[in-house]
């Protein structure tokens, strides 16, 4: 690995070079912390996701699906607490017009006081005294821009689960400890974003809402715990780069019991990128209380109703995306030239096979074509014909495309390619007539 100061400009560069992702409205000059997933991107997020909602969902009984709006009735987000509560202090320079939360280490004294320093411009005296800023979008449902028809893009999609939580419970027949899980858009007014794709304003979300008895909810953070654990390192990410962080009492939401951060060693330090929480039966509480709706559970077994406890599992899509090609980032040499090249997991990979004939006559780019027609109806594969062949393995090597695929002479004569593994650099023969029974016992996991 290079030198932990430069490997998110790298990084950066590398996934704007190879499609994975682009600045928002780059031609406009940009819009801050927002991205765009490329053709290589969205496939390597669809991925994740798509692993994600299988161990979830399909792996298991006592997890549903669920996709819930984005827009909500306001009063949920009154009922959740975060109309309320869901704010930051912030500070404006009035010189060069720079916006800083006031807990911002970079300010030099105290907001407000005249001897305070700008961290951008240097001014004394320039910065305005905190304001609670909510982090929330606001929007208008409705023709007319008023009070009563605002509504908000919810800042987590947790409270689409919680709403739901009768309906899915009635339609689906299932019975308590059973959980909801949903992958959805969120949307916070972060003032300080940043890191590439860590911090943005516009993310995605993958949650499960586990809904257990009270006095079982310690057993199942545990639980949790362990699975999203097993299911992080399953991914291919490095066990020693992963840890779990406890909340502190001052650390913990009003509405948590217990609760701990999954925790990755960024380039830039720890940074949390999924937690697991134990929530309470809190928030289905206030929205009994809100809505005037009875959400208690009936335990037919012993007779006896309760508001289920809730423990979370939420992590980020595209912070999930970044462990992932940060801890597949890699440098080596082979045969003296320098290679750039994610490791990523083959399940993982937005293409499994480029296909590349050795010289563009002779008989190979007729063959190559064919092979490369025949592997796309199973596996997203690539084609490639300009420049040196070690040449073209870099570019796959940088898109982490776990095997090369070569056309030489020898093809055309007996129908046996080249498949080169991008770790090992091995290369085996292969029948072509058996290539996907070969990725497909090669990309397993």
């Amino acid at each position: 690995m290079p030198a932990t100061d430069n490997v998110m400009d790298k990084l950066v560069s590398l996934a704007k070079r190879r499609g994975f992702v682009f600045q928002s409205s780059e031609i406009y000059g940009g819009l801050g912390s927002v991205w765009d997933y490329g053709p290589l991107g969205v496939e390597l997020k669809k991925n994740i996701k798509e692993r994600w909602w299988r161990s979830m969902v399909h792996d298991r009984e006592d997890i549903e699906g669920l996709d819930a709006a984005i827009l909500m009735h306001p009063k949920v987000w009154e009922a959740s607490g975060h109309v309320s509560g869901f704010t930051d202090p912030l500070v404006d320079c009035k010189q060069c017009k720079n916006r800083f939360r006031a807990d911002d280490p970079r300010i030099k004294g105290t907001p407000g006081e005249p001897t305070a320093q700008c961290p951008v411009c240097g001014s004394k005296g320039t910065l305005t005294a905190p304001r609670m800023f909510n982090l929330m979008f606001k929007t208008f449902m409705g023709p007319v821009e008023e009070a009563a028809a605002l509504v908000y893009l919810r800042p987590e999609t947790a409270q689409g689960i919680y709403v739901n939580y009768l309906n899915v419970l009635q339609s689906s027949r299932q019975k308590i400890p059973f959980g909801i899980a949903q992958i959805g858009k969120a949307f916070r007014n972060e003032i300080t974003p940043g890191n590439f794709i860590f911090r943005t304003r516009e993310f995605e979300q993958m949650e499960m809402q586990f809904f257990v008895k009270p006095g079982t909810d310690s057993e199942w953070l545990e639980f949790w715990r362990g699975e999203r654990m097993k299911w992080l390192v399953g991914l291919g990410v490095r066990a020693e780069k992963l840890r779990f962080h406890q909340h502190t009492k001052d650390e913990l939401a009003h509405y948590a019991k217990d609760a701990y951060d999954v925790q990755y060693e960024f380039p830039f330090g720890w940074q949390e990128f999924e937690g697991i929480h134990n929530r309470t039966n809190f928030d289905l509480s206030r929205h009994q209380e809100f809505s005037g709706k009875k959400l208690e559970y009936l335990d037919v077994a012993t007779n006896e109703r309760f508001i289920p406890y809730v423990v979370e599992t939420s992590a980020g899509a595209d912070r999930t995306t970044l462990v992932v090609m940060v801890d597949a980032y890699h440098e080596d040499e082979v045969e003296g030239e320098k290679r750039v090249v994610l490791r990523l997991h083959p399940a993982l990979a937005p293409l499994k096979a480029a296909v590349f004939p050795l010289v563009n006559k002779d008989g190979m780019p007729e063959l190559a074509r064919r092979i490369f027609d025949d592997l796309r109806k199973y596996y997203n594969t690539f084609y490639d014909d300009g420049g040196s062949i070690g040449r073209r393995y870099r570019r796959q090597d940088e898109a982490g495309t776990p095997f090369g695929i070569t056309i030489d002479g020898q093809s055309t004569q007996d129908g046996s390619v080249t498949v080169r593994d991008r770790d090992t650099l091995k290369q085996d023969r292969v029948a072509a007539d058996r290539l996907v029974t070969y990725l497909a016992e090669n990309l397993k996991g």
